[in-house]
C-alpha cells in the first residue's frame, strides 16, 4: 500500500509537527504527545481532555480550541494514549475549575483514564469523568466491553465545551456531557478495510462487492457483511437500525460522518437517503453535519449518528467554536 509518510515509527510525530505549524493557537508537544489551547489555561473555566488512539483525525487534537476540547492526548494509531499523557494535559488545562475527561468506551481508554484521574487527584486536581458509548451495531466488540464510543463523541465534546466556555460549574457539565451521550446512537458502514502504517495491509479481509454493517472505527466486525447494497438501501439499513434503539421525541442533530476515504460527493448524496428515510419515519432533524470528523485513517465508508437535543442543547451546539477541525460562529 502506498502512503504519504516517511516510517511507520515516526507516523504520529510527524503528524504532530505538521500540525503544530498549521496551527499556532495551539500549543503541541510532539515529544509528550499533548495537544493544549495556546490560551490554557482559561481563568474560572471547567476544562475538558480527550483522547485515543490516532487515525481518527481530526479526532480529537482536531476539536482542541475555544468551544470544545482544552487539551487531547494522541496515542499511537489504534492505541490508546497512557495516563502520563493525560494528567500532563490535565495539569497544563486547569485553572482550578477542574478538569471532565472525554472517554470513548474501548478497554485501553477507559482503564488509562481511569487510572490518570486517580494520579490527578492526587496532585490535587478535581477530575470528572464521562464515557461515550452510542454505537448500536455490537453490544461487545475485540476493544470494548458494551457499546463502542464513536460519532456522539463529536456532539459530547461540542456541547460540554460549550457550556465550559459560558463558565457553567463541573458538575453541570459533567451531567450535560452525560445527557449528549445517553440522548445519541451511531451506526456505521465499511465499503472498504483501512490499513495501519505498521502493517501495511488492509486490517480485515472484505471481499470485492461486499460491505459490513455495523462496522467500528478500527475495522471491528459489525452485524452481518452483505453483498454491496446502493445508497438508499444502506440509509435505510442505517436508519432502522437507530430507530430500533431510539424514539426520539424532540428534534435531533445529525451527523453523517466520512470513514477517511469516501468522497464528499458520496457523502452529499448519502445525506440526501438518510434525510429521506429520517422524513418518512417522522424524525425533525434541527441541525446537519457532514464530512469526515471520526475517521479510521483511509477505510471508505460513513457513520450516521443521531443525537435528540432541547432547547439548552442547542443553542450550546449552535454556540460559536473555533478548532482545527470544526469551527463556526467566530
Amino acid at each position: 500500500m502506498k502512503m504519504l509518510i516517511n516510517v511507520a515509527e515516526t507516523v504520529v510525530a510527524d503528524a504532530l509537527r505538521g500540525m503544530a505549524a498549521a496551527h499556532p493557537e495551539l500549543t503541541v508537544d510532539v515529544e509528550n504527545r499533548v495537544v493544549v489551547r495556546r490560551d490554557a489555561p482559561v481563568a474560572g473555566k471547567v476544562a475538558l481532555v480527550s483522547g485515543g488512539g490516532s487515525g481518527h483525525e481530526p479526532l480529537h487534537g482536531g476539536f482542541v480550541g475555544p468551544g470544545m476540547l482544552s487539551a487531547a492526548c494522541p496515542g499511537e494509531v489504534f492505541t490508546s494514549p497512557v495516563p502520563d499523557q493525560m494528567v500532563r494535559a490535565a495539569a497544563a488545562v486547569d485553572s482550578g475549575a477542574g478538569v471532565l475527561f472525554i472517554v470513548k468506551n474501548y478497554t485501553g481508554d477507559v482503564l488509562n483514564f481511569d487510572m490518570a484521574a486517580e494520579l490527578a487527584e492526587d496532585e490535587g486536581i478535581q477530575v470528572a469523568k464521562v464515557l461515550v458509548n452510542d454505537d448500536v451495531a455490537v453490544t461487545d466488540s475485540l476493544y470494548t466491553a458494551g457499546r463502542r464510543g464513536t460519532g456522539a463523541t463529536l456532539f459530547v465534546e461540542k456541547i460540554a465545551g460549550a457550556a465550559a466556555e459560558e463558565g457553567q460549574p463541573l458538575d453541570r457539565v459533567a451531567t450535560l456531557a452525560r445527557q449528549v451521550n445517553e440522548n445519541s446512537r451511531s451506526f456505521g458502514v465499511a465499503l472498504s478495510a483501512c490499513t495501519t502504517p505498521a502493517k501495511g495491509s488492509p486490517t480485515f479481509d472484505l471481499p470485492a462487492g461486499e460491505l459490513e454493517l455495523g462496522v467500528g472505527i478500527h475495522g471491528e466486525p459489525g452485524r452481518e457483511r452483505r453483498a454491496m447494497m446502493t445508497s438508499r438501501e444502506i440509509a435505510d439499513f442505517a436508519v432502522n437500525a437507530l430507530l430500533d434503539d431510539m424514539s426520539p421525541r424532540n428534534p435531533v442533530l445529525l451527523l453523517v460522518n466520512g470513514m477517511g476515504a469516501t468522497p464528499l460527493l458520496e457523502l452529499y448524496g448519502f445525506n440526501a437517503e438518510v434525510q429521506r428515510a429520517l422524513t418518512e419515519r417522522g424524525v425533525a432533524i434541527a441541525r446537519t453535519l457532514v464530512g469526515n470528523y471520526v475517521t479510521s485513517l483511509d477505510m471508505a465508508g460513513a457513520s450516521v449518528t443521531l443525537c435528540q437535543i432541547d432547547e439548552e442543547t442547542l443553542r450550546l451546539y449552535d454556540a460559536p467554536v473555533r478548532t482545527p477541525g470544526l469551527r463556526w460562529g467566530m
